[in-house]
Order: C-alpha cells, then structure tokens, then sequence
C-alpha cells in the first residue's frame, strides 16, 4: 500500500444529543455532561419494557439554505442530520460551497473538484425511521379507518345505550394507540436505502467520487473512516468526507425494544440519579444507554493540498484495523483475539508501538459481558499507561453514528491535550488508567475504536501532525 500520501483531518462536524456543532459539543464533554430522561410513555404501552431510560437528542434541527422545507420531507433525519454535520465539517475546513444549481438546491465545494472527492459514510440502520413510518401508513391506515366507522355506528345506533357507548369509546381508545403519519410518503424507497446518507451527500455538495456506505453495525462510523483513509492515501480521492449517522426514534419504541428484548439497556438493580445509570467500565454497570441518535463528519485530506491551501491541521489520520471475531451475531468471542489483531492491524498501518500511543478512545458500551473483554485487550496490548475514556458514558450508544462521534472526541483531545472524563467509573473492573477529570495529558498518538454486532472490530488510530 502506497504511504507517499498523507492524510489530515480538517474539519469536524456533529449533531449530538449534547450539542448540535463541535465546540459546545465538546465543552458539555469535558464537563462531563450527559443527558438522560425516561422513555416516551406511550412505548410502553406497547410492550412489558425492562429499560425505562434513554438520551434523547432535544432540539437538533437547524435552518440551513442546504436544505428546503421540501427537500427535509424527502429525508430521513439520519441523512438531514449527516447533512448538518457534514456542513460544519465544510465550514470548518475553510472550503466553501457555493451554489451550482438554484432550481434543484444543488451546491459544490468551490475548491475542489467534484470528481476527486468523496463520501465514506457509516449507519447501523439508515432510515429506518422512515421505513417503520411508512409501515404504520400501510399496515393501520385501514384498520384505523374502520375502527372510526365502528365507532360511530355504535354511537349512532338508534338503540344504543351506556353499553354501546363504553365499546365505542374503547374502539377509540385502540385507535388512538395506533399512530401513523397523515400520508405515504412516496420517497419512502430513496429514504430508507442503505446507501441514503452518501447519496443525498453527494447530490448536496457535487461529489462524483467514491461514495460507499458502510453497515457494520456499531463499528460503522469507524469503518467508514477507516476506509476514507485508505481512499485519500492512495489517491482516489483528495477530499473525503467520512463519518456516521443514525436516527432511532419512531412512534412505537420498536428500536428500543429489540436492544431492549436481549437484555441489553441500562437497568439498575437499586435507585441511582439518572445521571449514574450509564456506567461503562464500573462493576455496577447494567448495560449500555440506547440513544435517539447523532451524526458526525470529518473532512479528510491529502496533508500537501490542505497545507498549500492554509487549511486548519486538527490530527493525521495514521492507520486503520479492522478484523471479524467469526464467533456469534451478537456476542463477542471471549478471548479478545481479534480486537487485539485490529489494534495490532492499526498500528502497524500507522507505523505507531504501542507503547507510544497515549490516550484510547474506547468502544466502552457498558454491558456486563462485553467491557471485561475490552478490557483484558486494551491491557494486553497497551498495558496500563495508555489514558482510557468512553464517549458512550456521556453520549449513550448511537450505534453506527458512535464511532464517527469518537473519532471526533479523538481528534479534539489531541488538538486540546485533554479529553473528557469517563463517567460514573467508581469501581472500575480493570487496573486501566481511566481518566476521571479533564486534566491535561501530552497525547501525541490516540486510537479510537469500535466493536459491533456480527464480530466487526475496527480501529483508527490518529496523531498530532509532524508526530
């Protein structure tokens, strides 16, 4: 693999349930901020749930000229909230867009050419939202008509009485648990496709590279980033625009029920402040902390032009990993062996030893089962020196948009020398150097990495430019 190429980050966007752009984002990190509420009620009267509490994302949208009224309802929001992101990103680079196209809202980068730039992005589910939205429309609309009509023929019975009254009024009551939206939505088909996110990318800023779309479940984000790496270092691509998105929320909690059903969700045993619940890495931990959702972009670049343009250097992207435990859909091989292979992959990528990497952005879900494997990886590998955090325990799990998220974290904390504490690590479950407070630590090298449903492991490893 041709390493003549260097590549840089310069530019980060986010959409995140702690801020909806990068520096307020990153201040509620080092703050240690979190943010947890109680499940909308009416799930649960769809289902016996064992998880009450999520982090929902709050006020995330924003008016953008990027995006019309009409252009939002042909969206799902993972693909309005990669949008955002990947605007930031932009603005950040110092790459402006300008518009190309005034009839269909199109834009491009004014900087770079559309054919050598790409989209690299990660989703667990991509617009599901949508899909689930448009099933409700399809599966209801009828019933819900018909249960109006019983109704009101009940009602209107010229001998009806308290009796008929009270079924009509239940009828009702079973309509009105039965949500759907007003009409279908006839781009249900381009919402809901896998590759939705890239696409809709790629039409907004004029990109006619590369524009894959990478479903790894959990390790999305971080696969995708991983392979913009690879496409900007050997030459497909000057500019790529790498990250994740994910949107979990709809009507009926039916997301939330499936990591609910495996036991999986945060459950405390005993009362705890809700701010305690979500503990990676703490031997009270009950299982990781479903979140609505998030998004993430980086702007990566090939270090010459970025420099000869006077773009900003936030971090090198050095060396990615990635492997597959081969061992179960849903349960982590025990043994570790294929995190600490994609570790070893990464590094050797970066041309980084272990021993000079100095922070770790860990995958950090805080289920029982999985943290202890983490764990013995991250100590067998690095040994004790190496800083520990996990985004998840101020975020919660976004899914594919989580990997895209930690990198931006890894980024940040190399550009500022200082990362956000661990949360809720009382009674940590390892002899590791997690880091409790947003104290300043020399970070010259970091990783990130990610682990996911079907054995994806995948890591990214970053350094300070010149490191």
């Amino acid at each position: 693999m041709s390493r003549e190429r260097r590549v840089v980050v310069t530019g980060l966007g986010v959409v995140s349930s702690l801020g909806n752009r990068v520096e307020p984002f990153w201040r509620a990190c080092l703050e240690g901020r979190t943010v947890v509420e109680p499940i909308p009620r009416a799930w649960t009267r769809y289902a016996p749930l064992k998880s009450s509490l999520w982090s929902p994302l709050g006020d995330w949208d924003r008016p953008t000229p990027l995006m019309t009224r009409v252009e939002r309802k042909q969206m799902d929001p993972s693909s309005q909230m990669a949008l955002l992101a990947a605007e930031e990103a932009l603005e950040a680079a110092g790459l402006e867009t300008e518009l190309a196209d005034r009839k269909r809202n199109r834009h491009r980068i004014a900087a770079c050419d559309g054919e050598r730039a790409g989209v690299f992005i990660g989703t667990g589910v991509g617009g599901i939202h949508t899909l689930l939205a448009s099933a409700s429309f399809t599966f209801l609309s009828e019933a819900k008509k018909r249960l109006a009509e019983v109704a009101a023929s009940l009602r209107g019975a010229a001998e009806a009485g308290d009796a008929a009254d009270e079924a009509a009024a239940q009828l009702e009551q079973v309509r009105s648990m039965l949500p759907t939206p007003p009409v279908f939505n006839t781009f249900s088909v381009s919402m809901t496709m896998p590759n939705a996110v890239s696409a809709q990318l790629a039409l907004k800023f004029g990109v006619k590279g590369p524009t894959p779309t990478f479903t790894c479940a959990c390790a999305s984000g971080t696969t995708a980033l991983g392979q913009a790496l690879r496409a900007v270092r050997e030459g497909a691509c000057d500019l790529a625009l790498a990250g994740g998105a994910e949107y979990l929320s709809d009507e009926y909690g039916s997301c939330f029920r499936g990591f609910d059903a495996v036991g999986a969700l945060v459950r405390p045993a005993a009362p705890m402040p809700r701010e305690a619940v979500n503990r990676p890495f703490d031997d009270d931990r009950t299982g990781f902390l479903f979140a609505e959702g998030g998004a993430a972009v980086l702007a990566l670049e090939d270090l010459e032009r970025a420099r000869a343009r006077g773009a900003p250097l936030l971090a090198e992207v050095r060396g990615y990993g990635e492997t597959c435990d081969a061992y179960s859909a849903m349960v982590m091989d025990p043994e570790g062996r294929q995190i600490v292979r994609a570790l070893e992959l990464c590094l050797a990528d970066a041309g980084v030893d272990a021993g000079d990497v100095d922070y770790l952005n860990a995958h950090g879900t805080g289920t029982p089962a999985n943290d202890p494997i983490e764990c013995r990886a991250v100590r067998e590998l690095f040994g004790r020196r190496v800083r520990v955090n996990s985004t998840k325990s101020l975020l919660g799990h976004t899914l594919g948009a989580s990997g895209a998220i930690e990198a931006v974290v890894t980024v940040l904390s190399l550009r500022d020398g200082r990362t956000h504490p661990s949360k809720n690590v009382e009674r940590p479950i390892a002899d590791l150097a997690f880091v409790t407070r947003p104290e300043p630590f020399p970070i010259r090298h970091a990783v990130s990495q990610s682990f996911a449903f079907g054995g994806q492991n995948a890591a990214v490893a970053f350094s300070q430019v010149g490191a």
